[in-house]
């Protein structure tokens, strides 16, 4: 019985007491560990190249974090996602040494959202997302991968956020198609009364 108890005992604590360690920092050189708070199962680690300025993050994911990569036109960023101790030393793999895959979306340049930009590797789906950046709200259109499409609830600062699958289908065309096909209806019942 004492032994049951001890093996109990034993399994228990190496169950519940294991906390995920992970590279945490906001900055090139990441050496600081840190252990994971109850709830955030994964590591991360994102890099970011705006405007030729790269920037790296690292540190705790809740487990719906998602790997991929995202083209805004101004900028790129991919991230990489795992689950084992210290597995986030590494960076995410560089999105632009993926070769083109043929799609194109829109994307915005501060002041029209009319350019476009090529997609590469993964990056599957356009999105169109509207997020606070400093005080500002600004429109971000651009490539991005499914996966991080699907976990645009959990960036902070994006109020809202859409993918879609076709070319260029996060522009305007499809405002300017339905009020095309109202004014015609409008016309062609004109015409019959």
């Amino acid at each position: 019985m004492d032994l049951q108890i001890s093996l109990f005992l034993l399994f228990f604590l190496f169950t519940a007491g294991h906390s995920l360690s992970c590279y945490t920092c906001t900055s090139q050189t990441c050496t600081q560990k840190i252990q994971c708070p109850y709830g955030l199962t994964n590591c991360f680690s994102a890099e970011f190249n705006v405007y030729v300025a790269p920037f790296t993050v690292r540190g705790c994911a809740p487990s719906v974090c998602s790997s991929g990569s995202i083209n805004l036109g101004i900028g790129r960023g991919s991230s990489l996602c795992c689950n084992t101790d210290l597995c986030n030393d590494q960076k995410p793999p560089d999105p632009s040494t993926n070769a083109l895959n043929g799609k194109k979306c829109y994307s915005c340049d501060g002041n029209t959202c009319s350019n476009t930009v090529s997609c590469s590797g993964s990056e599957d789906r356009c999105i169109t997302a509207t997020a606070t950046i400093g005080v500002q709200p600004q429109v971000l259109k651009g490539c991005v991968s499914k996966s991080l499409c699907d976990a645009t609830k959990l960036i902070p600062g994006v109020e809202s956020a859409s993918c879609c699958e076709g070319n260029l289908c996060n522009g305007v065309s499809s405002v300017t198609q339905s009020f095309l096909f109202l004014c015609c209806s409008l016309l062609f019942f004109i015409l019959l009364h």
